[in-house]
């Protein structure tokens, strides 16, 4: 079986209600219900989580990869412009990750457009909403299936 972890970055845990002209009006719960839905049409176990705490997401990327998980989607919030602790910690492990916005930070601010994470991710995908995780979670299923 595949295995997918989920990790959502600082104040993702406001979406529904954080600016919704730029994030939309789906809370990551909706995001959630939502991806579970079509990681079981695709066989695939998910574990989806949300920390607005910097080492909380580098433990649960170190042990996604004690634990033998496939691949990771990551929408790292604010920590995509900062983390290189994050970073390491995907590349130290080597696992096939895909990072994720929901807005498309390459026509935000310009603090927004770089992200010193997805240089070590398979790739990028924003601006798409919440398709984003879809399409990661594609991508990941087509990268990954038998």
């Amino acid at each position: 079986m595949i295995r997918i972890r989920v990790l959502n970055g600082s104040n993702l845990n406001l979406l529904g209600t954080r600016e919704p002209g730029v994030y939309g009006t789906q809370t990551l719960q909706d995001i959630k219900s939502r991806l579970e839905e079509e990681a079981s049409a695709y066989s695939i176990e998910l574990d989806f989580y949300q920390s607005n705490h910097e080492g909380d997401i580098v433990d649960r990327i170190h042990e996604a990869y004690h634990k033998g998980y496939n691949g990771i989607i990551i929408n790292p919030g604010a920590f995509t412009h900062y983390s290189y602790a994050i970073r390491d910690a995907i590349s130290a492990t080597n696992i096939s990750t895909i990072e994720v916005h929901l807005s498309n930070i390459h026509a935000r601010e310009e603090f927004r457009s770089r992200s010193v994470i997805a240089p070590v991710c398979m790739g990028q995908i924003c601006g798409l909403g919440s398709d984003a995780y879809s399409a990661a979670l594609f991508v990941l299923h087509r990268r990954f299936q038998s």
